[in-house]
């Protein structure tokens, strides 16, 4: 007999939003630790608190490069990027250069995804391409140059746009990366059916902050 699915190791708990504080924070991370999700994923301004908040419990500690627009430069997410671990972070999630998808600048679009994993080499980089925003040539495009730059993760979305994670996103993901690469669907994972339905396609993370619902058999009320 197959022995239970741990949906906890495959939660990113997650809390981006702007009105954040530091007791919600805490709270994040406590739940985090009680549940043993696979890791936090926060703003950077929050990583000093985070990883004393976590030191000990196993769970890793992420958060984001150039979100949620994914609209500076190259650059400038590789310092965002390499700022961000030194502070104490394990993983970045790094947000696509999206108009430059959508006006097939490719070369500009690896040329930052190059960057992003110099800076972060020896650690986990999560690359979001905001899939709500693109058409079907941009998203096995933009999925091509991902698995090319060496990165660990491509991602769904940030959650803040006009869509969140769908099954058939992660299964053109998987069709195109195959075992090569991990994939992580974020925005809009609010119970656990939702959460079976994205790992029977192929996701290998799940970035929600209905992780305490989900794990509870429940349904996550209110917005991403």
């Amino acid at each position: 007999m197959n022995a239970p699915l741990n949906l906890a190791s495959y939660i990113d708990h997650t809390l981006l939003k702007a009105t954040a504080t530091p007791s919600d924070i805490a709270q994040l991370c406590l739940e985090a630790t009680i549940h043993q999700f696979k890791a936090v994923c926060i703003n950077p301004i929050y990583i000093a608190q985070a990883k004393t908040a976590l030191e000990g419990s196993g769970v890793l500690l992420a958060t984001v490069c150039g979100f949620p627009l994914g609209a500076v430069t190259g650059q400038q997410k590789a310092l965002e990027a390499a700022e961000s671990l030194r502070l104490g972070a394990d993983e970045i999630d790094m947000v696509v250069h999206i108009g430059g998808v959508l006006a097939g600048d490719w070369e500009v679009i690896a040329d930052e995804l190059a960057l992003v994993r110099a800076a972060t080499l020896g650690r986990v980089l999560k690359v979001i391409v905001e899939m709500c925003l693109l058409e079907q040539h941009h998203k096995i495009k933009v999925t091509e140059l991902v698995l090319a730059s060496g990165a660990d993760f491509i991602k769904t979305s940030t959650g803040f746009s006009t869509g969140g994670a769908t099954v058939s996103d992660v299964q053109l993901f998987k069709s195109i990366v195959g075992n090569q690469m991990q994939i992580k669907a974020a925005g809009g994972i609010r119970n656990r059916a939702d959460a079976l339905e994205m790992i029977a396609a192929g996701a290998n993370r799940l970035g929600t902050s209905g992780g305490v619902a989900i794990v509870a058999g429940q349904t996550l009320q209110g917005g991403y």
